[in-house]
């Protein structure tokens, strides 16, 4: 027969009722709602053995910084001694560090990660590209490209990379060996392939460009010009999708036609940067959504929701085996998201 006192813990003991975003990386905020979490002090929050940094701490509403040291994804309330059961979180981990991303990261067929050390521009680093294996083993890849910016694979697993110091889309092997493959894209950033292999360039001042295969260069779309860069993804049913963030804070995404007619397709996201489409359809944009900043997920019929929580991300991919790959400033993280990315057309 239950005691007073586990009948009086039962009734005070924390209860977890909905955590939000669906995930988050170091740096990032989650929010808690539930039921006792507080008490009659004030409460702390565990993830895994790690406390977290208590930004509101409320009986029924705590909003949790995860501490760079977390590194399992189960979160807990403790009040006064009392602990709520474990509520499974989607926590990601870090892979690289040290590195200075600025677009989106690429993933190769076999799940390898490619980012860059970009630099300020003009500035010359030691290594430009890094490549990280599928044991998180992360070595220089190329070492002689100025400030590589955006990259993209081809179907014959070439990386394309552009160079927002002189214009030049390079095109690199698997072994590193590197080419030009078109020069005069201007101050280029991101870059995307169409299912038909074509490559576009978004140059800064508000061009995207389109090249052939055979190398024809022509202007596909002109759009507002960037503080920071152009990013592009290709959607499913075929509209090159676009991001470049500008002084305001309420910036689009915008949705460009196979013909280059553009519009609008979402508005009211800060600073957008990388993109990506998961294989449902469904967009993830990193960027910031009525003040969380993160990564948003917009459906096909244009709603958007905070999907993960953390600061400074500036690109994204899908890597094989439901991740996802997070660029920010200077590192890499990966989510095991359980959400399959896009396949290559």
């Amino acid at each position: 027969m239950p005691t007073k006192t586990s009948q009086a813990e039962k009734s005070s003991r924390p209860l977890i009722s909905e955590v939000e975003p669906f995930a988050a990386i170091a740096g990032g905020e989650l929010q808690i709602r539930g039921k006792n979490l507080a008490g009659e002090g004030r409460p702390a929050v565990y993830m895994g053995n790690q406390t977290t940094h208590l930004v509101v701490a409320g009986d029924e509403f705590i909003v949790a910084r995860i501490p760079d040291s977390a590194v399992v994804g189960e979160l807990q309330v403790d009040s006064g001694g009392i602990r709520s059961d474990a509520f499974p979180t989607h926590l990601g981990i870090q892979i690289a560090d040290s590195l200075h991303p600025v677009a989106n990261p690429a993933v190769d067929s076999e799940g390898n990660v490619f980012t860059t050390f970009s630099g300020s521009r003009g500035q010359k680093s030691p290594v430009s590209l890094y490549k990280v294996d599928s044991n998180f083993a992360c070595k220089p890849f190329v070492t002689d490209l100025m400030n590589p910016t955006g990259l993209a694979f081809d179907h014959d697993g070439l990386l394309y990379v552009s160079s927002r110091h002189d214009g030049v889309i390079y095109q690199i092997t698997p072994t590193g060996n590197m080419s030009v493959y078109v020069e005069g894209m201007g101050v280029a950033t991101g870059i995307a392939f169409d299912e038909e292999e074509n490559l576009y360039v978004g140059d800064r001042s508000g061009t995207v460009f389109k090249i052939s295969r055979s190398r024809q260069i022509y202007v596909f779309a002109t759009l507002e010009p960037s503080i920071a860069a152009y990013h592009l993804a290709f959607g499913p049913e075929g509209y090159l999708y676009t991001t470049g963030p500008t002084t305001s804070s309420f910036d689009c995404v915008y949705r460009i036609s196979r013909a280059g007619e553009v519009e609008t397709f979402y508005r009211g996201l800060g600073r957008p940067q990388g993109l990506a489409f998961d294989i449902n359809g469904n967009l993830y944009v990193a960027g910031s959504y009525k003040g969380h900043r993160g990564v948003i997920r917009i459906d096909e019929k244009r709603k958007a929701e905070y999907f993960l929580s953390g600061q400074g991300i500036v690109g994204l991919a899908f890597a094989p085996g439901n991740a996802m790959i997070l660029a920010t400033h200077n590192a890499l993280f990966r989510v095991e998201t359980g959400i399959a990315g896009r396949p290559l057309a």
